[in-house]
């Protein structure tokens, strides 16, 4: 076997920094064609038992490691993501892949165009392994409604990885690709990469396009990263992040080099707590875990402060209408006549209409259709939809009154650790509670990092959560490589 077969091969045992490994290849010392083969077999031995990959783009994938080792042989400048392998949420469209965004509905639909932040990693150098399993239409907090199986934890293949994005943290955990997209509408990437024990990053609302995200919550949905550690997550939404002419919603903000950003020391930072995320429900060893992420924060020169927000207890209804009604609007597109699935009982239109959305749709997810469509109907939208749009006004003047004491509050990303397989299934609103300590963030437009905390006594991740102001996703970075240098 080749040198560099070797190295690749040791290089996919255990997980490697992202720059240590574009080094390699821009060495010569490892072929990206070689260390993509190395992933894909890690991906077949893994996969059945993990349920992460829902399908791979081998040729594309291989085909661009070797455009990268063409370059690295002629010692021409490499791009920010030379060959580094990622893998994509099935959310987010590639052209010529499936995309199912984990529903039968979307049966057989192969994109004709890539998603912005595809296309933006693509052209960073990035090998993009295939597309990644996750809760249907993004619409969970288990990854347990995905129509294609769950995802398992790789911490403990019992319990779940979290959701909706539990597949792009399960690939990071189990070192099935270096680094992953996700999205997060109410906690998507935080509460599954808490699960899972690596970094997730959900940006300011406008910072990443959403060109080519199949929709869930207009207002709500963003694209972000899923990396082993930080300053990789933050390498990975510099290359992800601007403005794109093609999303309406798209920031003209500049992007400042996260990764960079992320290298300043957090000392002199004022960071909040509010006391609001610490109460009832909380887990005893994941509060325990988090206060020593706080003092770690102390003795990296940090200062803690207590801070309120009150309004966070009507964060969850006011989430569930606003995101409901939404997926209600987006969702009405899935009907069986342009792509997908179509049902065979189609006597009439409104026959098949019926059948097909019947049929295609997850329990899960007619769910909140509707919920969605109950709470927009005549008489009642402005008694939920209305109201709960001014409870989020009221939940984001409440975050930038904080903003103006603090530079970044902490909290815990989940109120427990990662539950079994089935524990919470039949009991939808004990399930909607794991995303208490994420919507609000997401209603407000803030932005996010989850950095891993600790572990329980049985050895499962906590995560930290680190929110910082509107477009300021740099301080954010700073706190977490304070806390991932702890080793707390």
């Amino acid at each position: 076997m080749p040198s560099e077969s070797k190295t690749a091969e040791t290089l996919v045992e255990t997980p490697q920094r992202l720059s240590a490994l574009r080094e390699e290849i821009a060495s010569g010392n490892v072929k990206a064609v070689e260390l993509a083969s190395r992933y894909y077999e890690r991906i077949a031995a893994l996969n059945p038992v993990l349920n992460v990959y829902l399908s791979l783009s081998k040729e594309r994938a291989l085909a661009q490691a070797g455009r990268v080792d063409g370059l690295a042989a002629k010692g021409d400048p490499l791009p920010p993501l030379a060959g580094i392998p990622i893998g994509i949420k099935d959310v987010l469209v590639m052209k010529g892949a499936p995309a199912t965004a984990g529903s039968k509905i979307l049966e057989g639909y192969h994109p004709p165009y890539d998603a912005t932040a595809v296309t933006r990693l693509e052209a960073a150098g990035a090998v993009l392994l295939g597309k990644l399993n996750c809760d249907e239409f993004a619409m969970g907090s288990s990854n347990e409604n995905s129509a294609f199986g769950p995802v398992r934890n790789p911490v403990d293949p019992e319990r779940v990885p979290g959701g909706s994005s539990g597949g792009s943290a399960a690939a990071v955990a189990a070192n099935m690709a270096v680094g992953t997209l996700g999205t997060d509408t109410g906690g998507s990437i935080r509460q599954p990469a808490s699960f899972c024990g690596v970094v997730g990053v959900m940006p300011t609302y406008g910072r990443v396009s959403r060109y080519g995200l199949i929709a869930f919550a207009s207002s709500l949905d963003r694209v972000g990263p899923f990396a082993g550690n930080v300053r990789d997550a933050a390498t990975l939404l510099g290359v992800i992040a601007g403005h794109d002419e093609r999303d309406a919603t798209s920031s003209a903000a500049p992007v400042p080099d996260f990764a960079a950003e992320s290298d300043n020391p957090a000392a002199g930072l004022r960071i909040g707590v509010p006391a609001e995320y610490f109460g009832e429900g909380l887990d005893p060893e994941v509060r325990a875990a988090i206060e020593k992420g706080i003092q770690a924060l102390k003795a990296a020169g940090c200062r803690v402060q207590p801070v309120s927000l009150p309004h966070t207890r009507y964060a969850i209804p006011t989430y569930y209408l606003i995101a409901t009604a939404e997926a209600s609007a987006n969702l009405a597109r899935f009907d069986g006549v342009r792509y997908g699935y179509r049902s065979g009982r189609s006597e009439s239109l409104s026959a098949m209409y019926r059948h097909t959305r019947d049929e295609g749709f997850g329990a899960e997810v007619k769910r909140r259709i509707l919920l969605g469509t109950y709470a927009l109907s005549a008489g009642y939208y402005d008694a939920y939809y209305g109201k709960a749009q001014q409870v989020r006004r009221l939940l984001a003047e409440e975050y930038l009154r904080a903003f103006a004491q603090v530079d970044a509050l902490v909290t815990p990303t989940s109120p427990v650790p990662p539950f079994k397989l089935g524990e919470k299934t039949g009991d939808p609103l004990s399930m909607y509670l794991a995303d208490i300590y994420t919507v609000t963030a997401s209603l407000a437009g803030i932005c996010g990092v989850t950095v891993p905390c600790g572990t329980t006594g049985a050895g499962l991740p906590v995560g930290m959560q680190i929110l910082a102001s509107h477009m300021n996703e740099a301080t954010a970075f700073r706190v977490a490589r304070a806390v991932e240098a702890a080793k707390v």
